[in-house]
C-alpha cells in the first residue's frame, strides 16, 4: 500500500507528460475504441481555440492582422509542400539538412509532428473513404472527418510502421516526439515581436498580448481548420474527373484556401506528382512555390503527371 502511495506522484507527472510529449508506440492504440477521447492529450487543442476569444481583450491592429495572414499563408504551404507532398508521398527528392528545415516549419503549424502526419496520411490514401479510413465524411460524417477524429485516444500515436523511411532520422523522430516545442517558441517570437513593436513603433497600435492572440492563436486556429476542410470537404464539395475508389473532389474554393490542395480527385488519382493542379487553369500555389526552390537548387527530381495517367480513367472530359 506505501509503495503504491509513493507511485502516485510518478503517475501524475506521467499523465501530464502525455500532454506535452507524443507517444511514438503504436501499441497504444491497439483495442481502442474508435470514437474514446482523450481528454487530456486534447488539452492544448482545446486551449488553442479557447485563446482566440482574447482578441475581446486586446483588439486588432493592421498590423497583427497583416502577421497572422503571412503566418497563415507561409505555415498552409509547409503543410502542403512538406508535411503533404514531401513527408507523405515523397513527390520531390532534397538534402537532409533541408528535409530538417522542411520539417521545422512544418512543425510550427501545430499539426503535431512530421511521421505523425505522414503515417496518418498515408493510412488515409490506403483506405480512403473504406471503413478503416479515419477520417471520412462518407463513414463517419462530418464533424468526425474535419476534427473528431484528432481527438481520438487512438489516433494519438505515430504509426512508425508506416513510416520507416523516415523514422530512420533522429532529427525528426525528436521533433515528432515534441511537436509542442516548435510552437511555443514561435507564439513567444510573435508575443516578442509585438513588444518590439510597442516599444519602437507604438503608432502601429499593437503589443505583445494583441500579437500572440492574431499572430499564433487566431492564425493557428484557421490555418488548422483549412487544412481539415480537404479531409472532409473535398470529399463532398466539387466535381470528381477521375474514377478513384473513393469520393474526393475537386474544388477551386478549397484549392485556393489550401494552396492548390483542393484539386483532391487528381490528387487520390495519382498521389506521387508534386502538382495537383494538372492543367494551366488549377490553381497550385504549393506547386508554383516547390518549382522556384527547384530552380534554386533546394529540391529536386520533382515528379511530375504523365499524358497517360492525366487522360486516364474519366469521369467526365468537358473540362479538359
Amino acid at each position: 500500500m506505501e509503495s503504491n502511495d509513493r507511485l502516485k506522484p510518478f503517475r501524475w507527472v506521467r499523465s501530464v507528460s502525455r500532454v506535452f510529449v507524443s507517444s511514438q508506440d503504436s501499441s497504444e492504440a491497439v483495442n481502442v475504441p474508435k470514437g474514446q477521447v482523450d481528454w487530456l492529450r486534447i488539452m492544448p487543442f482545446m486551449g488553442l481555440h479557447l485563446a482566440c476569444f482574447g482578441v475581446i481583450w486586446v483588439g486588432w491592429s493592421w498590423i497583427a492582422v497583416v502577421v497572422a495572414i503571412a503566418l497563415y499563408i507561409v505555415r498552409m504551404f509547409a503543410i502542403t509542400g512538406f508535411y503533404h507532398r514531401y513527408f507523405s508521398h515523397r513527390s520531390y527528392r532534397t538534402s537532409r539538412a533541408a528535409q530538417f528545415c522542411f520539417a521545422l516549419l512544418g512543425s510550427s503549424a501545430t499539426q503535431k509532428g512530421p511521421l505523425w502526419w505522414a503515417a496518418h496520411h498515408r493510412h488515409h490514401h490506403q483506405h480512403s473513404d473504406a471503413p478503416d479510413d479515419l477520417h471520412s465524411p462518407h463513414q463517419s460524417g462530418f464533424y468526425w472527418s474535419h476534427m473528431g477524429w484528432i481527438t481520438a485516444k487512438c489516433n494519438f500515436p505515430t504509426r512508425m510502421e508506416r513510416v520507416r523511411d523516415l523514422a530512420i532520422y533522429p532529427e525528426l523522430r525528436f521533433l515528432d516526439r515534441f511537436d509542442l516545442l516548435v510552437p511555443a517558441i514561435l507564439a513567444s517570437s510573435v508575443f516578442s515581436l509585438g513588444m518590439l513593436l510597442e516599444r519602437l513603433l507604438p503608432q502601429l497600435g499593437t503589443s505583445g498580448p494583441q500579437m500572440l492572440i492574431w499572430g499564433f492563436f487566431i492564425s493557428t486556429v484557421v490555418l488548422f481548420h483549412g487544412t481539415c476542410t480537404i479531409n472532409s470537404l473535398a470529399h463532398k464539395m466539387g466535381r470528381k474527373r477521375y474514377q478513384t475508389t473513393d469520393e474526393s473532389r475537386n474544388s477551386f474554393l478549397l484549392a485556393l484556401l489550401t494552396l492548390g490542395e483542393g484539386w483532391h480527385n487528381n490528387h487520390h488519382h495519382f498521389p506521387a506528382t508534386v502538382r495537383q493542379g494538372f492543367y494551366w487553369w488549377e490553381i497550385d500555389i504549393t506547386f508554383y512555390i516547390l518549382t522556384v526552390l527547384s530552380k534554386l537548387g533546394v529540391i529536386w527530381d520533382l515528379k511530375a503527371v504523365p499524358d497517360r495517367v492525366r487522360d486516364a480513367r474519366r469521369v467526365q472530359t468537358a473540362d479538359s
